[in-house]
């Protein structure tokens, strides 16, 4: 066996057994970065929205005044969309991976593109999406899960866009990387512009794959994170409870299991 064969074959027992093997970012960086991810309280209650299980996220129950909400990534089932519509929010659908919505509704709006960094056939970006559908005026929703398209997307929307969303929610993917130094720049760069204007109000890790250890460090590789815009309402704390009590694991088994300590201030 040779030395790129050998390689290949430590890296995937390593990856079997919940380690990842890369150049390693430095790591005291890396934990500064995911402490200022530290979900904080504010004055509006998260609530659950969608079904239990996959497909459901906790957000800020203040949807009051939402004009739209936008949803790239389409599943079988849609709960988190269906309880938009019931709430009377237009709901922007995208994906081209599928022929449809999993179900019709006037306020439905589907679109079968990839949301991506380019205008083309089969893509489309965030900037044009939103300016071709939105309404002029008034706060919205960004839900999205793109299976890792998030970090391009995030990177080239323009902050007027971005800062049109009142409430954001997105599934992370390969947050495992964070300790390689590429990918820690680019995902710090992503979520850096969010911070810029949202607060972080909850995460909550994905339990369908262990979480990875590297550096030191537990990186669960998928993420659900909410952020609701700093102006629209004031801070009271951080929280303190993971998982919050709404969670509920996406998938039946294995259990579910709590944000890592690594992720949150010791001391707030």
């Amino acid at each position: 066996m040779n030395k790129g064969d050998l390689k290949t074959v430590l890296v995937k027992l390593a990856a079997d057994r919940g380690f990842f093997i890369c150049k390693r970012a430095e790591t005291k960086k890396v934990k500064r970065f995911l402490e200022c991810l530290h979900p904080v309280t504010t004055t509006k209650e998260l609530a659950r929205f969608g079904q239990q299980g996959d497909g459901g996220y906790l957000m800020p129950n203040h949807l009051d005044g939402v004009v739209a909400c936008f949803s790239p990534g389409v599943d079988v089932k849609a709960s988190f969309e269906a309880d938009m519509v019931k709430r009377g929010i237009p709901c922007f659908l995208a994906d081209a991976s599928v022929s449809g919505p999993p179900f019709s509704h006037p306020l439905i709006h589907f679109q079968k593109k990839f949301l991506g960094i380019v205008e083309d056939e089969s893509t489309t970006t965030l900037d044009k999406w939103v300016n071709d559908n939105a309404p002029d005026h008034g706060d919205m929703i960004l839900q999205m899960d793109i299976e890792g398209g998030e970090w391009l997307v995030l990177l080239t929307a323009s902050e007027n866009v971005l800062k049109r969303f009142r409430i954001i929610v997105i599934e992370f993917h390969a947050m495992e990387r964070l300790i390689d130094p590429f990918a820690f720049d680019v995902i710090s760069a992503a979520l850096g512009r969010l911070l810029r204007f949202l607060n972080v109000v909850h995460i909550h890790p994905n339990n369908h794959t262990a979480a990875r250890l590297g550096a030191g460090l537990t990186l669960p590789r998928y993420i659900e994170m909410t952020f609701l815009r700093r102006d629209c309402a004031p801070i009271t704390g951080y929280a303190k409870q993971f998982p919050h009590p709404l969670d509920v694991p996406n998938e039946p088994s294995p259990p579910d299991y709590p944000l890592p300590a690594d992720w949150y201030r010791s001391t707030p």
